[in-house]
């Protein structure tokens, strides 16, 4: 995951799944499953962030732990993004 700082209003946030997450109906899935899961974290980040979530190919496999994944991945740019 990686979070930048824009000079554009908003927060955006963009998947990277790649063929090797599985065939199109699996990387979709994992798509939509992030982007439900990211709406949340979208409302704590700050203004004029824009995120980059690269899914792995675990994730088309994952159960609840994808959310608490992202959410740990979440806090860890935000510390970074905050220094």
């Amino acid at each position: 995951m990686h979070a930048t700082t824009s000079p554009e209003a908003g927060r955006r946030v963009g998947f990277v799944v790649s063929k090797a997450v599985g065939n199109a109906v699996i990387r979709n899935r994992v798509k939509r499953r992030l982007r439900h899961l990211a709406v949340n974290q979208l409302a704590t980040s700050p203004d004029h962030t824009r995120w980059v979530i690269r899914a792995l190919p675990p994730s088309s496999a994952a159960g609840a732990e994808l959310g608490a994944d992202l959410g740990d991945a979440w806090a860890r740019c935000l510390r970074k993004l905050t220094r």
